[in-house]
């Protein structure tokens, strides 16, 4: 027999049915194991080398599924790409078939010298940016509730009332045309829904899909702070942003973020969550908060801005530093603009970068990083600041390699640097 039939495997899976498609997984992968289109994302077992690297930063616990398969018949993403659900395991039966002994089947260990060939653990980019990030929250970051309500059905979600919704961004000449950004604040009542800042939730849309099944469910970063949009009030804000035309002008209408720029107050929606347990705050005295977003990357700051406003004012505590840098193409895309501009300059450092000011040069955030070097370099050095990064997956790389930069710099030795910001809980990475 052809012993290639008999070789078994430990395929890594993703389950479907609780994924939230956060993109997490596939952001991390060393080796582009993982990818994903509109209903699902799945992983290549002709890649993966099971390193392991994505399953703690999973938010939900979907990607933590496994089947031994003989090789040979090892689910394809192709495959995989037209589930609502995982599959069971193989029977022994079943297994037989395929010229596998069902109990070597399940005691088998699998490791990247027994992966598919051409997947190697130290395969990776000249750069990889997702190495650097974060997966345990910083030492002192308040302890996170996780998947209270589950996201398997809807029958296991909970029920949120619209208490507001408002337009956060300006229509201007130069905007408003192909975008569309809200504010939106859901009501949970008498629910307990306790969150922190920089957590998410999952919104279920209403209906079916173009192939008859339910939507799953759409992933939004809380925009408020932990003790409510309004304080004392179990509420939480979003900031959804609603594309209107794509690249090409063609108008587009996203499925959830139509549905919930549109909702009215009144209306219910179908919320599961929270979610995350690592993109947290510090919350020990004299800690520095440095962020850096981009678009509706800005929620989770407005939530962390939020909290320590509010501490602020209490007098009940001596934070460190505050500094945002916020990206967009103009200023009339910007989240919150107005907002930020009243904001106390003692109490936050606002840096904004504008990539299509009309007969301005293009500016992003990793530029403003690299002018703000010297206020920076000791921040990177000092093991009380932490880092958010959130926004588009195509900021991320720059955005690390200008830290990389101003702590090289400064004579910081960023392989020394760089494993410490992971290791601590000092540097998050949250992209899509």
């Amino acid at each position: 027999m052809d012993m290639t039939a008999t070789l078994v495997i430990k395929q890594h899976l993703i389950d479907p049915e609780i994924c939230i498609r956060c993109n997490t997984c596939e952001a991390i992968c060393p080796v582009g194991a993982i990818t994903h289109d509109s209903r699902n994302y799945v992983v290549d077992a002709d890649k993966c080398n099971l390193c392991m690297a994505c399953v703690p930063p999973c938010p939900t616990g979907s990607i933590d599924n496994w089947r031994h398969m003989p090789r040979v018949k090892a689910y394809t993403p192709d495959e995989q790409l037209l589930w609502d659900e995982l599959p069971p395991e193989l029977t022994p039966e079943q297994l037989a078939e395929s010229g596998v002994d069902a109990e070597a089947a399940q005691t088998v260990q699998v490791s990247s010298d027994t992966a598919a060939p051409g997947a190697s653990s130290a395969a990776e980019p000249s750069f990889n940016s997702a190495q650097y990030g974060a997966t345990v929250p910083p030492w002192s970051a308040a302890h996170a509730y996780t998947n209270l309500y589950g996201a398997k059905a809807v029958e296991k979600s909970i029920t949120a009332t619209v208490s507001g919704n408002v337009r956060v961004t300006e229509v201007g000449l130069t905007a408003g045309s192909d975008y569309d950004t809200h504010h939106i604040v859901l009501d949970f009542g008498s629910m307990p829904f306790p969150v922190l800042e920089g957590q998410s939730i999952g919104i279920i849309p209403p209906g079916l899909d173009a192939k008859g099944k339910p939507h799953h469910a759409r992933q939004y970063s809380i925009a408020s702070p932990r003790n409510g949009e309004r304080p004392g009030y179990n509420n939480l804000s979003l900031t959804i942003k609603r594309v209107l035309e794509d690249h090409q002008g063609q108008p587009v209408r996203g499925v959830g973020s139509n549905y919930m720029c549109d909702l009215q107050v009144g209306d219910k929606v179908q919320v599961i969550g929270p979610f995350g347990a690592s993109f947290l705050i510090p919350n020990h005295p004299r800690s520095n908060i440095i962020m850096i977003c981009t678009g509706t990357g800005s929620a989770p700051m407005r939530g962390m801005t939020e909290w320590r406003r509010r501490l602020r004012a209490s007098g009940k505590f001596e934070g460190g530093k505050l500094m945002l840098f916020f990206g967009a193409r103009t200023q009339e895309e910007l989240p919150y603009f107005g907002p930020l501009q009243n904001l106390p300059k003692d109490f936050i450092d606002i840096n904004f970068a504008f990539s299509r000011t009309p007969g301005q040069p293009k500016r992003y955030v990793q530029d403003a990083i690299r002018q703000r070097a010297a206020d920076l370099a000791p921040l990177l050095a000092d093991s009380n600041t932490c880092f958010y990064v959130c926004g588009l997956k195509s900021m991320e790389e720059g955005v690390v390699l200008a830290l990389r930069d101003v702590a090289t710099q400064a004579g910081l030795d960023w392989d020394t640097l760089g494993a410490s910001l992971k290791k601590e809980g000092r540097l998050h990475l949250e992209t899509y």
